[in-house]
């Protein structure tokens, strides 16, 4: 790849809590973090959007207004950022944005005689463009789709660019609303890489505690309520028969699966158990880091020297304990501890992708989307 460019990064996942947006510096190989921060989505917005994510039917009225208002609110997060950190508008030559998926088909729907798989994300590029005056990466997942993979994981390139190591074996653990791990072997090419969605990573834990709380709270802040907790280990266990597990990759998951009415089962199996609150959060917690440590041990061709956490999931203490105990042969780390924010990792990862796009650079990675072929990903909207 050529020249230094200055992205801005987006990010929108699961949780559907804000947009997360990185300004980076991109030079041949070498990223420079510039600024970051996280801008909350108004409780009535993030409702409207989960209201999208966890219906089997919406209005389509619905699904074209808030397509417009994240565009609104991507592009007012951009200007923001760069108030706030006296980095001029002007000087960012490219955005790259994911959006907000509000669906994914990865498995597909028959249509005629044959299977057709679909993702959407929302949040008008065009609009971001037009608003900010810069040339606008967007809507990453299709061509990889079209190109006979699953559209996800999107990161492991990035997670390649930022983090491959010529001695060490790495395992990049995202744990957003879905935890997804990148497998970098000591010296690899990207056709060596392994990335797969593990399972949920704060999904249940966090709408289990908007049950609790009866929607005070959104996630169990460092762990603490589960750490008092006990894991109940026949619950842990049915949960963990779930079909998913068992698939080999790649593959990924999202609240199709694991959404809304995956989590009121649940709970109310846990609930009518007679369970605290604390035992609640405990298994669910122990659920997520187990689905990651049975992933790496029965789909990776070892056990990483290094696992490198980001995601909000990677404050969760009890959780991470967890891990330690579970992958006791690795060194388990941040993404921080590599100069990498690991609340902004993925937004950083769009500037990244973005930058590829731009050049022309196929970035995908079939290993792990199961794509045909390499292909150049996104739709760029000039500015």
């Amino acid at each position: 790849m050529g020249t230094k460019m200055r992205i801005a990064g987006l990010m929108s996942g699961t949780s559907a809590d804000g947009v997360d947006v990185a300004i980076v510096d991109i030079d041949k190989d070498k990223v420079n973090v510039l600024a970051l921060d996280t801008f909350a989505y108004s409780d009535e917005l993030r409702r409207s959007i989960l209201g999208l994510c966890g219906s089997q039917s919406c209005d389509v009225a619905d699904v074209c207004h808030l397509n417009f208002v994240l565009g609104e609110v991507f592009a007012e997060s951009v200007r923001k950022l760069c108030k706030k950190s006296g980095i001029g508008l002007d000087t960012i030559d490219l955005i790259g944005s994911h959006g907000q998926t509000i669906y994914h088909n990865p498995k597909g729907r028959r249509f005629g005689k044959k299977i057709i798989c679909s993702t959407l994300q929302i949040g008008e590029p065009s609009i971001i463009a037009e608003r900010t005056g810069i040339t606008t990466v967007a809507d990453f997942r299709p061509r990889d789709m079209a190109a006979g993979g699953q559209g996800a994981p999107l990161v492991p390139f990035a997670d390649y660019f930022l983090f491959c190591d010529k001695r060490r074996n790495r395992a990049i653990q995202n744990i957003g609303g879905i935890a997804n791990v990148t497998y970098l072997p000591a010296g690899c090419e990207t056709k060596d890489i392994i990335a797969f969605d593990t399972g949920p990573g704060n999904m249940i834990i966090d709408g289990i505690v908007s049950i609790l709380s009866k929607g005070k709270d959104k996630f169990d802040r460092g762990g603490k309520i589960a750490a008092r907790g006990t894991v109940d280990k026949a619950i842990l266990d049915n949960m963990l028969r779930h079909p998913f597990f068992s698939r080999r990759p790649p593959k990924s998951t999202g609240r199709e699966e694991f959404g809304e009415q995956y989590v009121e089962l649940v709970y109310q199996r846990m609930k009518k158990k007679g369970m605290s609150s604390e035992n609640i959060l405990a298994t669910a917690t122990a659920f997520t880091a187990e689905t990651i440590v049975r992933a790496y041990r029965k789909f990776l061709p070892q056990i990483p020297d290094e696992v490198i956490l980001c995601g909000g999931g990677a404050h969760n203490e009890t959780l991470v304990k967890m891990l330690k105990h579970g992958l006791g042969e690795s060194r388990i780390l941040l993404s921080d501890d590599y100069g990498i924010d690991c609340d902004a990792k993925e937004a950083i990862s769009f500037a990244i992708l973005a930058y590829a796009t731009i050049k022309g650079a196929a970035n995908n990675v079939p290993s792990a989307t199961g794509a045909k072929q390499p292909v150049v990903l996104g739709k760029i909207i000039p500015a």
